[in-house]
């Protein structure tokens, strides 16, 4: 399966319980000369979904090279103030990305009052900035 085709599927599974779709390969740490992106992004929350693929056959992610460039990756967006779930295919799989997204958007009360007021929240606060 490629990396779009789980895409689409993440997007159609947090949709499914209420999470409203996020910007795909969202640009951030612009203003310190990086280009990173995450997967997906709400940046009105400072939420971020990573998925890693190829975590079982040596995908990039796995590498010395590749997994340090996450740490730097991960650590910058942590201390710029975002919240950032990073999954693999096995987690989508079993369910356990979709179930920790739905927790974290609830705590955060994105979607407790329900799906309509909760996308209602989030493009309030996107407007405010």
């Amino acid at each position: 399966m490629s990396k779009r085709d789980y895409m689409a599927r993440i997007d159609l599974e947090l949709r499914a319980v209420g999470i409203p779709p996020g910007v795909p390969e969202h640009l951030f740490a612009k203003d310190l000369g990086r280009r990173w992106r995450f997967d997906r992004a709400w940046p009105a929350d400072r939420i971020a979904l990573e998925f890693d693929g190829g975590t079982w056959v040596g995908g990039r992610h796995t590498t010395g090279a590749g997994y340090q460039e996450d740490c730097d990756k991960l650590n910058t967006a942590q201390l710029l103030g975002w919240t950032v779930y990073r999954f693999t295919s096995n987690m989508l799989n079993d369910g356990r990305m979709v179930a920790t997204m739905e927790a974290a958007f609830r705590q955060m009360g994105l979607i407790a009052v329900g799906y309509a007021r909760g996308m209602a929240r989030i493009q309030a606060r996107e407007g405010q900035r």
